[in-house]
């Protein structure tokens, strides 16, 4: 190894935006078992197909409809 680099002439990583943050996500099981019966299906991992399934819902600006019931 050398005692010193050059990065004068570096650029930026053009696919930084893309890397991915480990997080921790609570998620129900009847859904977890969906996306994982859709990764078997299609081979895809599970993880991945939440990814797009959030990717696509955040690049659509789809937003969240949510209304509670009142219960007796």
């Amino acid at each position: 190894m050398r005692k010193k680099y050059d990065f004068s002439k570096a650029r930026k990583n053009p696919y930084a935006k893309r890397l991915k943050k480990q997080i921790t996500i609570r998620i129900d099981e009847p859904t977890v078992t969906y996306f994982k019966k859709v990764a078997e299906e299609s081979g895809i991992p599970y993880q991945t197909l939440i990814n797009l399934y959030l990717r696509d819902c955040a690049e659509s600006k789809r937003s969240l409809s949510v209304e509670w019931s009142a219960s007796a």
